[in-house]
């Protein structure tokens, strides 16, 4: 992808302590080389912890707090996965309007591995085709979502990914659909 694909872009990245760590680092990278503006969006202020599977690696700086976030200042979202990060986030009524928000206005969203617990807290992924880590799987159909084993899976805007090995394919695609904007 060119330098500019996504030049005057911001995106929201909702993420929060337990996050796994790849699945934040190379997608942050992935939309910043390609020319947008990224904020950490969580649920304190601070830092948070990411995890490399199930041991602490580094913290990130959050820019702004879901409770004090808008959604109409970003022009797409994405939701890192790991197991503690999607947990905190869908328990937290700010962050679940915050993600509700982006899909009311069309804007696109990318999500990985347990990152759609958080989409089926927000009520979001009812008609839609997702994939995510396979324990999801019960949630996310009993959501109204078609849940399916894909490295990488398009819905209207809605880029899932399963895992940390399906990197390359989400990050390429979540440039993409981003460059394309509201759906």
């Amino acid at each position: 992808m060119a330098a500019t694909t996504l030049q005057g872009r911001r995106i929201a990245f909702l993420a929060a302590d337990g996050v796994e760590e790849v699945e934040y680092v190379q997608p942050r990278e992935a939309v910043e080389n390609a020319g947008a503006t990224v904020e950490l969006v969580s649920l304190k202020p601070g830092s948070i912890q990411s995890f490399d599977h199930l041991d602490r690696s580094k913290t990130y700086d959050v820019d702004v707090t879901a409770a004090d976030a808008d959604a109409g200042s970003y022009d797409a979202l994405v939701l890192p996965g790991g197991v503690a990060n999607p947990d905190f986030l869908r328990t937290d009524p700010d962050a679940v309007r915050f993600v509700r928000a982006f899909f009311d206005a069309g804007k696109p969203v990318g999500v990985i591995c347990h990152g759609p617990w958080t989409l089926v807290e927000a009520d979001v992924v009812r008609g839609r085709r997702i994939t995510s880590w396979p324990s999801l799987r019960t949630d996310l159909t009993n959501a109204g979502a078609t849940w399916v084993d894909e490295p990488c899976v398009t819905d209207n805007g809605l880029v899932s990914s399963r895992r940390p090995a399906d990197l390359p394919a989400f990050c390429a695609k979540i440039v993409e659909e981003f460059a394309e904007g509201r759906h």
